[in-house]
């Protein structure tokens, strides 16, 4: 049987497996990502070496791409303005503080303990590893015992710090000499893949928003076929900022945006109705591409890194998940009005996850000095959020959902700052962010 086989069948028996447990586990500490991971690294060259594939490195690559993609689209489409209006102090600061000072913390950490990586390899190590993906930890952000506040936060940051944080991953990429990005250099690198991709995923996600719309309102859409159409937008935008060598990345997460800002515009016509469902089909594939894709690093990132761990690397991915993350969330939520606990909580619950895994993949694919180095520290930092973030997310939950609920019975009337009014009508997507 060939290589090519065993992986297929690997992977659809993980994956059946999974899901014929997948209620049975959603309340235990036993997480998706930990069973796709885990299997990966069981299945791959470290262990049992049963597939090999390294030998399928541009099919492993498409299929990573293709999961981020539809996460940015399909994440990006759920956002609303009012999302950073009502209650969006939290993400507000979080996005707006938390995000580049987590950036700058895990620039300067990675200077002594990750050596021989140059000034821009080091700024990526802190960009890479800077965005949150809640399906790791999924359970902190929807235990109905936690409040409204936090949860809303937390998947707000999560579904947009993955967009964000990509311009300046492209510019830090730029700064290596030896990388595709290089060749375009900085300036041209923030012409194709900052403005012009953003203006084109823009402009593919308002005109596809607005011809659904229109067909909508005439009956010409079926249901089906119009989440097929989500699907389609999200690959035209990629494509489009492809052929113009730019970061299709950006694109994508610009036309998400824009697509559910223009398909939303009056969609009820002053008549009640349900949540949208239309981007229930390209929210289920991304999650399904997603938990294959952990599968792969697994095999592919996680268990040729786990064979030449140094204390360095290990000590660096402690320290991304607790001083990186903590003390820039502590900062950004000062004076905020939160309590202790509150902040401690949001500050844990940062897990790393898909985003981390495709660009570090991209610049271990470039082959240039460094990227071996960087490619263990990220593979060996999301390893370990998967593991001690996944496990710890129902029981610190619930240990954090009877706190405030004693202390907002402590307080009365006054209330606590974490009880603040949210957006409403929001639902978990299979991703474990929150959509409208």
């Amino acid at each position: 049987m060939s290589d090519g086989a065993w992986a297929g069948l690997a992977v659809a028996g993980v994956t059946a497996a999974y899901a014929l447990g997948s209620r049975r586990l959603s309340a235990t500490p036993v997480t998706s990502a930990i069973v796709f991971t885990g299997s990966g690294v069981l299945i791959g060259p470290a262990v049992l070496d049963v597939v090999d594939i390294e030998h399928y490195a541009a099919p492993v690559t498409a299929l990573m791409e293709a999961a981020l993609t539809l996460v940015l689209f399909t994440d990006a489409m759920a956002v609303r303005r009012r999302d950073l209006v009502s209650g969006g102090f939290l993400p507000g600061r979080l996005l707006g503080i938390g995000l580049p000072l987590c950036i700058a913390a895990g620039w300067l950490l990675a200077w002594p303990l990750l050596p021989g990586l140059t000034v821009w390899e080091l700024a990526l190590v802190g960009a890479i590893l800077a965005p949150t993906d809640a399906a790791v930890g999924k359970t902190a952000m929807s235990e109905p015992s936690v409040p409204p506040l936090v949860r809303h936060g937390l998947n707000a940051e999560s579904g947009l710090n993955d967009g964000l944080i990509l311009p300046f991953f492209v510019v830090f990429a730029a700064g290596v000499p030896g990388t595709s990005y290089a060749q375009e250099g900085v300036a041209g690198t923030f012409w194709r893949s900052l403005l012009l991709s953003t203006a084109l995923g823009w402009l593919a996600g308002d005109v596809a928003g607005r011809l659904l719309r229109a067909a909508r309102a005439r009956g010409w859409v079926a249901r089906n076929w119009g989440q097929v159409y989500v699907l389609g937008v999200a690959v035209a935008a990629y494509e489009l900022a492809v052929l113009t060598d730019g970061s299709g990345f950006i694109a994508a997460w610009v036309a998400g945006f824009a697509f559910g800002q223009a398909a939303r515009r009056h969609r009820t016509g002053g008549r009640p109705q349900g949540p949208d469902r239309t981007p229930e089909f390209a929210e289920n594939l991304g999650a399904l591409l997603a938990s294959i894709s952990l599968m792969v690093f697994g095999a592919v990132l996680l268990g040729p890194a786990l064979q030449h761990l140094t204390w360095e690397i290990v000590l660096y991915a402690v320290l991304s998940l607790t001083v990186v993350r903590m003390i820039p969330v502590a900062v950004a939520l000062a004076g905020s009005g939160l309590r202790r606990p509150t902040v401690a909580y949001i500050g844990w619950f940062g897990p790393r996850g898909l985003a981390s895994i495709v660009l570090g993949l991209l610049l271990v694919e470039e082959h240039v000095p460094g990227t071996e180095t960087l490619g263990r520290a990220v593979a060996v930092t999301v390893a370990l959020s998967i593991l001690l973030q996944g496990i710890t997310a129902v029981a610190l939950a619930k240990r954090y959902g009877r706190w405030y609920a004693h202390a907002s019975a402590a307080a009365g009337e006054r209330g606590l700052r974490e009880g603040t009014s949210v957006p409403e009508g929001t639902r978990a997507t299979p991703s474990g962010r929150s959509r409208r």
